[in-house]
């Protein structure tokens, strides 16, 4: 969702400025797309790397509570 809006109303704008020939208006409409696809990227990294986080807390979790396990046993 994050991105999506601004590569739509830049899209809207990139095709209003072509139609009419306001070379600025498509140029603002080229900008606001690339922005919303760079806010996509980053959004779709974010949520990898606070994936990769929880993997990694899980693993340590494991680990301790293996741990644990072991030096009761003793």
């Amino acid at each position: 969702m994050v991105g999506e809006i601004d590569k739509a109303k830049g899209n809207a704008k990139e095709a209003v400025g072509g139609l009419t020939g306001n070379k600025d208006l498509e140029s603002e409409g080229k900008a606001d797309r690339r922005a919303g696809e760079a806010k996509e990227k980053i959004g779709r990294v974010k949520a990898k790397v606070e994936e990769s986080i929880e993997k990694t807390e899980r693993k340590a979790l494991k680990a301790v509570d293996k741990a644990k396990g072991t030096a009761r046993r003793k």
